[in-house]
C-alpha cells in the first residue's frame, strides 16, 4: 500500500498507467528469468518490478518495502537491465553489507543475466566498485611507500597497522615468516603478483586487517593516477575505469556518502540508484562522514613529517602538547554549546600548525618528491588533522555535533574497566542530520529507489523518509509501497512478550535469565539470542550452559560465519550474540525456531549523537524520543524479529524479554514495525507451542 500523503508521498499511479512499454518488458523478462531458474511466480515480486520500472520511467523516488522471501534483488535488477538497454549512463546498486554485495555479484546477477541474455539486444556489463583501501596497492607492494610505525594505526580507521616489508627485505621484517602476521604478509605478496582484480574479497582464505594494511593505502595516502608511477597497473583505477564503462555498478553506502557529502568523483555519473538494505543508509552515511581527532594523532602526524618530509615540526609538536593538556580536562560526553576556551585555543593552534606544515611540504607537481609515497603518507596525516581541527572549530556553524570519548581499558581475566576520566580525550564530530546533504547530493540529480524488508513502521514510511531528507519544505516527490511477503506470519510465527518481567535494568537480571531458561528448555534449543550488549550475551551463555543439555555458542568464540554455520547445521544448538546477528543471520528451517530479544534496542541513553538529535527535534517542537530513539528501536526490532521466518515452511516464536513492549505507551508503535505474528503474553501458551515445535 502507498504511504499517506501527509508523509510527503505521492499516490501510486493507477493500474492502467503502470503498464508502460518498459514495465511490460521488465515483467516479461522477470517471467523468463524465473522460469529459466526454476522459480515460481511471486505476486510481491511482480508488483515490485512494476513499481521500480515506473519510478525509473517517471524519475520519481520510490521507497519499497519488500518482506523476506519476496525476491527483491531480482525485482530491481530486472528493471535496471531494461533501463541499461536505453540509457547512456550507468545505474548503481548500493548495499550496506559485503555479504549482500557478494550475493548480488556472485550469484544473483550472473544467474539472472544468463537467463535473460537471449531476450536482450546486447550483453549487460556489470562492475563492482569499492573504496581504494579494498584493493592491493601495486606501488606499495613494489616499495613505493616506506615502513610505518605503529602510531600510524591511528589513521587507519581502526585497523591495527604494523610495518610492511620493503621489497629488498625478507618477510622476517614483519615478525618473521614463522609468525602468523609474517605468513599472512608473505602470502599477500605472492597473491598480489597473481591476482587480476586486487580485490581483498577475492583472497581466500582472507587475512587480518593488520596484514592487509601492509599492501593497501587509503584514499588520502594514494598518490593519485596523475602522479603514481604505476598508475597503469593500479587495481583501484582499473575498477573505476570498468565502472565508467559499465551498465550496472555494484557499490556500498559509504561510497554513496562520500559522493553525496564530499562531492568527490568516486562514482561515475549515474542516473538511477537502487539502495538495498536502505534501513541502514542513515547510520552508514553518518559513520562514513564522522571523524575523530586526538593528541596522539597530531603527534603521529608530526612524526611522519620528520621521517618522510625532513622538516622541523616544532609548531605541530607544541600544538599536540597543548591539545593533550586541554583534552585532559574535557568531560566525557556531549560538548553542547561553545567549546571550552583552552580547548578551542589548542585546536586553533593545531589547525594553524598543520596548515603551515602542509604549505612547507608542498612540491612542484613535476618534481620527483611529488611521487614519494612516504611524503604523501605524511601529508595525508597532516591533512586529516587540519581538516578535523577546522571542522570541530566550525561545528556550531556547520550544524555538527562534537563529543569527547575515552577508551575503556581491558584486562585479561578482569574484563573491561571504566575509562580513566583524567586521560586525554578523543574528540568526535558528526553531522547533526544527514537529511539535507542527502537531499542535495543524492536525491536532487538522481532517481533513487530505496528498498528493505524494514522501511515502514506499520504502514508509515514517513519516519525513515524524513531521516533521509524526503520531508519538509522543498522535499522531492516520492512514493512509498509495501509489496508484502509470501509468508503467512500469523500462522507461521508467534510473538511472545514477557509482560510480567520487571523493566530491564543494566545487565541481565535473574528474572530474565529464569524466563530465558524456561523458553530454552521448552524449545529444547534451536534458539538465536539477540542481546543488547556483548557482556549481556556472554553472561547469559555462562549462566545457562550448566543448566541445559544442548550447546550454547556465543559470538566472539569463533568467526561469525563459523558460528552461524554450526548453528544452522545442529538443530538443537543455540547462538547468542549482539548487533551483527540482528541482521546477518539467514537460517531457514528448525535450527532457528526461537528468536529471543533481551530488550528493546533503544540507543544508549548516553549516546551523544542520539542525545543531540533528540534535543534538536524537541527544540523544533517535535517528540524527540519518538522521532529518534523509538524509530531507531522499531527498525532494529523488526530486523531482529525478521530472523525467525526465512522460508515458507518455517515456524517459530519471537520472544521479547522486555515488558515495555506490552505495557509502555510507545509499545504499539514498536509492535507496528514487526511482522504480523500471532501474539501472546501468556508464558504457558508459548511454552506449549515451543514444546510442540521441538517435537516436529
Amino acid at each position: 500500500m502507498s504511504d499517506s500523503a501527509r508523509s510527503g508521498a505521492a499516490p501510486a499511479a493507477p493500474e492502467a498507467v503502470r503498464h508502460s512499454a518498459e514495465t511490460r518488458q521488465a515483467l516479461e523478462l522477470l517471467d523468463a528469468a524465473v522460469g529459466a531458474m526454476g522459480g515460481e511466480m511471486r505476486a510481491g515480486q511482480h508488483e515490485m518490478v512494476r513499481q521500480v520500472s515506473e519510478a525509473i520511467r517517471s524519475g520519481d523516488h520510490l521507497l519499497v518495502q519488500a518482506g523476506t522471501g519476496t525476491g527483491k534483488s531480482l525485482a530491481y535488477l530486472v528493471p535496471l537491465i531494461v533501463h541499461a538497454m536505453e540509457s547512456d549512463r550507468p545505474s548503481v546498486v548500493s548495499t550496506a553489507t559485503l555479504a549482500l554485495q557478494a550475493q548480488i555479484v556472485g550469484r544473483d546477477l550472473p544467474r539472472l543475466l544468463d537467463a535473460v541474455l537471449p531476450a536482450l539486444a546486447r550483453p549487460v556489463d556489470v562492475a563492482l566498485l569499492k573504496g581504494r583501501s579494498n584493493y592491493v596497492c601495486v606501488h606499495k607492494t613494489g616499495g613505493g611507500f616506506p615502513e610505518e610505525d605503529a602510531p600510524d594505526a591511528l589513521f587507519s580507521m581502526g585497523e591495527d597497522a604494523t610495518p610492511h616489508p620493503s621489497p629488498a627485505s625478507s618477510a622476517a621484517g614483519v615478525g618473521g615468516p614463522a609468525s602468523a602476521l609474517g605468513r599472512e604478509v608473505v602470502r599477500l605478496r605472492e597473491w598480489a603478483d597473481e591476482t587480476t582484480t586486487g580485490d581483498r574479497d577475492d583472497l581466500v582464505p582472507g587475512v587480518s586487517d593488520r596484514a592487509w594494511r601492509q599492501v593497501s593505502v587509503s584514499s588520502m595516502e594514494c598518490l593519485g593516477a596523475a602522479r603514481c608511477p604505476v598508475a597503469q597497473e593500479c587495481f583501484s583505477e582499473k575498477a573505476r575505469a570498468a565502472a565508467a564503462d559499465a551498465d550496472i555498478i555494484i557499490t556500498n553506502h559509504a561510497m554513496l556518502a562520500i559522493s553525496a557529502f564530499e562531492g568527490l568523483a568516486v562514482l561515475p555519473e549515474y542516473d538511477v540508484v537502487v539502495i538495498d538494505e536502505a534501513h541502514e543508509l542513515h547510520d552508514r552515511v553518518t559513520g562514513a562522514v564522522s571523524g575523530q581527532l586526538s593528541a596522539s594523532m597530531v603527534a603521529a602526524a608530526a612524526t611522519a613529517l620528520r621521517r618522510h618530509a625532513s622538516i622541523t615540526t616544532g609548531a605541530l609538536d607544541t600544538a599536540a602538547a597543548a591539545f593533550e593538556a586541554a583534552s585532559e580536562s574535557v568531560p566525557t560526553g556531549l560538548l553542547a554549546g561553545a567549546l571550552p576556551d583552552d580547548l578551542e585555543q589548542a585546536l586553533a593552534q593545531v589547525r594553524d600548525a598543520a596548515r603551515a606544515a602542509l604549505s612547507d611540504t608542498k612540491t612542484d607537481s613535476k618534481s620527483e618528491a611529488d611521487a614519494d609515497g612516504g611524503r604523501q603518507v605524511a601529508r595525508s596525516r597532516v591533512t586529516l588533522v587540519f581538516d578535523l581541527a577546522e571542522r570541530i572549530l566550525a561545528a556550531g556553524d556547520l550544524n555538527e555535533v562534537v563529543w569527547a570519548s575515552r577508551a575503556s581499558a581491558f584486562t585479561p581475566g578482569s574484563g573491561y574497566a571504566q575509562p580513566d576520566e583524567s586521560a586525554p580525550a578523543t574528540l568526535n564530530v558528526a553531522p547533526l542530520s544527514v537529511a539535507a546533504r542527502l537531499r542535495e547530493g543524492l536525491f536532487e540529480d538522481h532517481t533513487v529507489i530505496l528498498t528493505s524488508a524494514t522501511l515502514a513502521i506499520g504502514s508509515e514510511f514517513g519516519p525513515v523518509a524524513g531521516s533521509l531528507g524526503l520531508s519538509g519544505a522543498g522535499a522531492p516527490a516520492w512514493t512509498g509501497v509495501d509489496v508484502g511477503s509470501p509468508f503467512d506470519y500469523p500462522r507461521q510465527g508467534v510473538l511472545y512478550v514477557a509482560k510480567d518481567l520487571p523493566k530491564p535494568e543494566r545487565g541481565t537480571s535473574e528474572a530474565q535469565l529464569e524466563e530465558l531458561l524456561t523458553l530454552l528448555k521448552a524449545s529444547r534449543g534451536g534458539a538465536l539470542g539477540l542481546f543488547s550488549s556483548k557482556r549481556a550475551a556472554e553472561e547469559a551463555a555462562e549462566a545457562l550452559r550448566p543448566k541445559v543439555d544442548f550447546e550454547i555458542l556465543c559470538q566472539g568464540e569463533s568467526s561469525l560465519s563459523a558460528l552461524v554455520t554450526q548453528f544452522a547445521d545442529e538443530p538443537d544448538t543455540c547462538l547468542f550474540g549482539t548487533m551483527s546477528l540482528w541482521q546477518g543471520v539467514d537460517v531457514p528451517g528448525s535450527s532457528c525456531r526461537l528468536v529471543i530479544i533481551d530488550r528493546i534496542p533503544f540507543p544508549r541513553p548516553d549516546d551523544p549523537l542520539m542525545t543531540a538529535r533528540t534535543r534538536a527535534v524537541a527544540r523544533s517542537g517535535g517528540n524527540g524520543f519518538m522521532s529518534v530513539s523509538a524509530t531507531h528501536a522499531a527498525v532494529r526490532l523488526a530486523q531482529g524479529a525478521g530472523r525467525l521466518i526465512r522460508a515458507t515452511g518455517d515456524k517459530g516464536v519471537v520472544a521479547v524479554l522486555d515488558s515495555r513492549l506490552a505495557t509502555a505507551r510507545y509499545g504499539g508503535f514498536l509492535r507496528a514495525a514487526l511482522p504480523p505474528f500471532w501474539a501472546t503474553t501468556d508464558r504457558a501458551t508459548v511454552t506449549g507451542i515451543l514444546d510442540r515445535l521441538s517435537a516436529r
